[in-house]
C-alpha cells in the first residue's frame, strides 16, 4: 500500500498497529509509530488508543504513557488502554492511579474498565481495592455483567478466597465455560480436589460447554495417589471428547499419572502425544525423579537431548532431583552441576535451590551449605531449600536456626517455612515454640493454609496437645486424608485406640481412601491397644479391600500386635511367610516381644539375625542382655557386655527431660550434677512414702542388675523419669501439668510409680517415650496398663 503511495488513515493505522501487537514485534511497532507521527495522526483517538495498547502488550510502558500524556482528547478506551497496558505488566498500583485519576476527570465507567482493574487485585495487598471495586460494580448495577463477574471469580479464587468466588458463582444468572473454569481451577489451586471434580461432574449433568482448561484443572485435580481413580475416568472423557491430542491436555495427563506414582502409563501417554514440548518431557522427567526412579530419569533426559529439544532451568532442576544417593551424586549430579555452569544456569534461582537440596539429599550436607551461602541474593525459595535440606538430615535446630535467619532477612515465611519448622518443632517435641510459630503463621494468614495447618496438628498431636489437635481438625468434608492420617496417628499416639478406629471408619464413610501411611497408623493403634483380632482383620483387608500392599511397616506392626499379646509362635510364622524380607525392624520387634514375655530361646534366635544384619547395633545387645537378666541368666549377661566391648559398642543411656519456660531439667541415671539436686532427691523420698502408704509395691524384675532386692529398689528410685518427675514438681505450680520427655522405652515400675503419684498430688502428667505419650491422671494412664 505505501509502495503503490496510497494514503493512509486512522483506521489503517489502527489496525496495522493491533497486528503489531499480535506479532509482539516492537521494532516494527516503533518503524510504524515513526510513519503514525509523520502522518500527524498520533493525536487521533483511535490511533493513540491503538498506540498504547501495542506499547502496553511489548512492555513499553514509558512510551505508553508518552503517547497517553500528549493526546489533546481522550476516550474511555484510551483510559481503560492505559490501565490494560500497566495491569498487563503486572503493575497495578499504577493501574489503580490511573484508575482513581479517570474517575475525577472522566466519568464513563464501562465494563472493561472494572474488569481489568479486577483481574490486577487478587494479591493480597490489593484484595482491599477488588472489595472496593466489587462494591462499585453493585452500585453501578453491572453485578450480573458475565464478564464482569468472570473477573470477580478470577480475582477471588486467584486469591484464595473461595468463599467468596462461590457466592458470586451462586448469584450469577447466567455461567459460561469460563465462569466454571474458573471455579474449577480456584478449588485446585485452594488444594479442593474433591470440590474440583463434583463441579466437572455437575457441568457434565447441566450438558454444559467444556474446553481444554477444564479438563487440564480437572486432571491438576487428580495428581496425586488419593485421586488416581477419578484421574483415570477424567481422562477417558478427554479421549472421548477428541481432546487427548491437545497439547496442553496431554501434557496434564501425563503429569497426572506422573504425581500419582504410575509412571508406565504416564509413558504411555507421552508415547500416544502427536506433539510434544519442553513442558511435556519435563513431566515425564519430572514423575520418574518424584518416583525416585533415577534410572528412567536419566533416560528420559539423554533421549530430549537426542531429539534435540531446548533443555530449561525446570528441566535441570527435575534431573537433579533423581539423585538420591552418594554414587548417583558422583555419576549424574556432579556433570549435571558442571552442565549447569557451562549452559549459564547457575545464576537461575530455581536451579540453585535445586542444587542445595541435590547434594543434601545424596549426603553432602556441607556442600550445600557452601552453595546456600555463596549467593548474592537470597529468596524464600533459597531458605526453604537449606531449611529442607537440614531437615532430611534431621538437624531440626537447625531448621529453626535458619527460620529465625530467614525472619531477621526480612524474607517472608510462606507455607513451606511454617510446614518444615512446625515438623521441626514437632521432632524435637518442643511445644512452646512450635506455639510461637504457630501463631506467626496465623498472624500472616496462614491459619486456613492446608498445608500449614496439618503440620501444625502433628506438632500438636507430637507435643501431647490432643485437645488442640482436635480445635484445629477441619470438618470432615474438607479433610485431606493427610488430615485424616495425621488426627489417627495422634490418637494411636496418645492411647486413644478405639477412637483412631472410629475415626477410620468415618474417613471410609467421608469416601476417603486409606493409603499405607493409614494402615501403618491404624495397626499401630491396635498394636498398643491390645486390639490383636482387629489388627489382623485390617491387615488381611489392606490389600483385598483397599489396593495397599503391604510394606515392611506393616508386617512391623503385626509382628508387634502378636508379640505383644504373647502369641510368640504366630509372630515367628508370619515373619517367616511375610510377603516382603524381614529387616532390622523386624527382628528388633520380635526381640522387644521376647522381653515382654521373657522368652530366652525365641530372642536369641531375633539377637542373632539383629547381629548378623548389623554388628554395631547397640539396641539388639541390650534387648537380648535385658531378657537374660529377665530370666536370670546372668552369665549370659556378662557374654553379652563382653562382645559388646570387644566390638566397642556402648548402650545408649536412659536420660529424661522437662522443658520450662526459661530452663531444661536433664536427667541421667542418678544424675547428681543438677543444682537442685538436694530438693529432687528429698522430694523423690516424699514421693516413696506417699505411694507406699497408698500401696504401691515395687516390681524389681524391672531392675535388670544382679543385686539383692534392697538395692535393686534403690536402683529403680535413681532411673531417669523419677528424677525429671521430681524436677518438674518442683518447679512449677500445683494444679499445672507436667510434661516428661524419655529417650527410651519407659520402665514398667516408673510407670506404675507414675500412676500413684497422679492420684495422690491430682495432677496430670504426660509422659512421651518413643513409642507413645502417656496421659496419667487420677492414679489411671491413658494406655491402660497396655504398652
Amino acid at each position: 500500500m505505501r509502495e503503490e503511495e496510497i494514503g493512509c488513515n486512522e483506521n489503517t493505522f489502527a489496525t496495522v498497529l493491533t497486528a503489531c501487537s499480535l506479532l509482539e514485534d516492537e521494532s516494527l511497532g516503533l518503524h510504524v509509530f515513526g510513519h503514525v507521527v509523520k502522518s500527524g495522526f498520533e493525536n487521533k483517538v483511535s490511533v493513540a488508543n491503538s498506540l498504547i495498547s501495542m506499547f502496553g502488550s511489548l512492555g513499553s510502558l514509558k512510551e505508553a504513557c508518552y503517547v497517553f500524556s500528549h493526546m489533546d482528547e481522550r476516550d474511555t478506551i484510551s483510559w481503560n488502554s492505559i490501565i490494560s497496558a500497566h495491569a498487563q505488566n503486572e503493575l497495578c498500583e499504577a493501574s489503580l492511579r490511573f484508575f482513581r485519576l479517570m474517575r475525577h476527570v472522566h466519568e464513563k465507567i464501562n465494563s472493561t474498565t472494572l474488569a481489568t482493574l479486577l483481574s490486577v487485585c487478587s494479591s493480597v495487598d490489593h484484595m482491599k481495592w477488588g472489595r472496593g471495586i466489587h462494591g462499585l460494580v453493585v452500585r453501578l448495577g453491572l453485578d450480573s455483567n458475565l464478564c464482569i463477574c468472570n473477573s470477580l471469580l478470577g480475582m477471588y479464587s486467584e486469591s484464595g478466597r473461595l468463599d467468596d468466588a462461590e457466592f458470586v458463582f451462586k448469584e450469577m444468572p447466567e455461567r459460561d465455560v469460563i465462569s466454571w473454569n474458573s471455579m474449577i481451577t480456584g478449588n485446585v489451586r485452594d488444594g479442593r480436589s474433591l470440590d474440583a471434580l463434583i463441579l466437572l461432574i455437575k457441568m457434565l449433568q447441566m450438558k454444559k460447554a467444556t474446553n481444554y482448561v477444564t479438563f487440564t484443572s480437572a486432571l491438576a485435580a487428580c495428581s496425586n495417589a488419593a485421586f488416581i481413580d477419578e484421574g483415570k475416568i477424567v481422562h477417558a472423557l478427554v479421549i472421548l471428547t477428541g481432546l487427548h491430542e491437545n497439547l496442553v491436555v496431554g501434557n496434564a495427563s501425563v503429569t497426572m499419572y506422573a504425581k500419582s506414582g504410575m509412571t508406565v502409563e504416564a509413558k504411555k501417554v507421552f508415547r500416544m502425544m502427536p506433539k510434544r514440548n519442553e513442558v511435556t518431557w519435563n513431566a515425564l522427567i519430572g514423575g520418574h525423579a518424584e518416583n525416585e526412579e533415577t534410572d528412567e530419569a536419566v533416560k528420559a533426559f539423554q533421549l530430549m537431548r537426542a531429539e534435540g529439544i531446548k533443555t530449561d532451568y525446570i528441566t535441570v532442576s527435575n534431573i537433579l532431583g533423581a539423585c538420591l544417593t552418594p554414587d548417583d551424586l558422583l555419576k549424574l549430579g556432579m556433570p549435571i552441576h558442571a552442565h549447569v555452569v557451562s549452559t549459564g544456569f547457575e545464576s537461575n534461582k530455581y536451579v540453585q535451590n535445586s542444587l542445595i537440596t541435590m547434594y543434601a539429599r545424596c549426603g553432602d550436607l556441607q556442600s550445600s551449605n557452601y552453595i546456600f551461602d555463596g549467593l548474592p541474593h537470597k529468596n524464600s525459595i533459597s531458605w526453604n531449600a537449606i531449611i529442607a535440606s537440614n531437615a532430611c538430615h534431621g538437624l531440626g535446630e537447625e531448621v529453626l536456626k535458619h527460620i529465625v535467619k530467614m525472619r531477621t532477612a526480612g524474607i517472608d515465611l510462606d507455607q513451606f517455612s511454617f510446614s518444615e519448622g512446625l515438623a521441626a518443632t514437632a521432632k524435637l517435641a518442643v511445644l512452646e515454640e512450635g506455639q510461637q510459630l504457630h501463631c506467626v503463621a496465623v498472624k500472616l494468614g496462614f491459619d486456613s493454609d492446608p498445608f500449614v495447618t496439618n503440620a501444625a496438628m502433628d506438632m500438636y498431636g507430637k507435643c501431647g496437645e490432643m485437645d488442640d489437635v482436635l480445635r484445629m481438625l477441619p470438618q470432615p468434608v474438607s479433610r485431606s486424608r493427610l488430615s485424616w492420617n495425621i488426627l489417627i496417628s495422634a490418637f494411636a499416639r496418645h492411647g486413644y485406640f478405639q477412637k483412631a478406629r472410629e475415626t477410620f471408619h468415618e474417613m471410609l464413610e467421608m469416601g476417603m481412601k486409606p493409603d499405607h501411611v493409614t494402615f501403618v497408623s491404624l495397626l499401630s493403634a491396635c498394636s498398643h491397644g491390645g486390639l490383636v483380632d482387629e489388627g489382623i482383620r485390617y491387615y488381611a483387608a489392606m490389600s483385598k479391600e483397599f489396593n495397599v500392599p503391604p510394606a515392611i511397616e506393616h508386617c512391623v506392626c503385626i509382628i508387634d500386635l502378636l508379640g505383644r499379646s504373647g502369641r510368640l509362635a504366630e509372630a515367628e510364622t508370619f515373619i517367616n511367610e511375610m510377603p516382603v524380607l524381614p529387616d532390622g525392624l523386624v527382628w528388633r520387634s520380635l526381640l522387644a516381644s521376647c522381653k515382654i514375655h521373657g522368652n530366652l530361646e525365641l530372642g536369641k534366635k531375633a539377637a542373632e539375625h539383629l547381629f548378623e544384619l548389623d554388628p554395631s547395633d547397640d539396641s539388639a545387645y541390650v534387648l537380648y542382655s535385658n531378657i537374660c537378666a529377665t530370666t536370670g541368666k546372668w552369665g549370659d549377661v556378662e557374654d553379652v557386655r563382653s562382645q559388646m566391648g570387644l566390638y566397642n559398642i556402648k548402650k545408649k543411656p536412659a536420660c529424661s527431660w522437662v522443658k520450662l519456660k526459661n530452663q531444661v531439667g536433664s536427667f541421667g541415671m542418678g544424675d547428681q550434677t543438677h543444682p537442685q539436686t538436694i530438693e529432687i532427691y528429698a522430694k523423690l523420698g516424699e514421693l516413696k512414702k506417699m505411694i507406699k502408704e497408698a500401696g504401691y509395691v515395687p516390681d524389681t524384675s524391672y531392675a535388670l542388675q544382679d543385686t539383692d532386692e534392697e538395692q535393686k529398689e534403690h536402683n529403680l528410685w535413681n532411673h531417669s523419669e523419677r528424677l525429671a518427675l521430681a524436677f518438674g514438681l518442683i518447679n512449677t505450680p500445683d494444679g499445672s501439668t507436667i510434661r516428661v520427655f524419655k529417650n527410651l522405652r519407659v520402665c514398667g515400675d516408673c510407670h506404675s510409680v507414675y500412676k500413684f503419684v497422679s492420684g495422690i498430688i491430682k495432677r496430670k502428667i504426660i509422659l512421651r517415650d518413643p513409642y507413645r505419650f502417656h496421659h496419667f491422671s487420677g492414679g489411671q494412664c491413658s494406655c491402660s496398663d497396655y504398652w
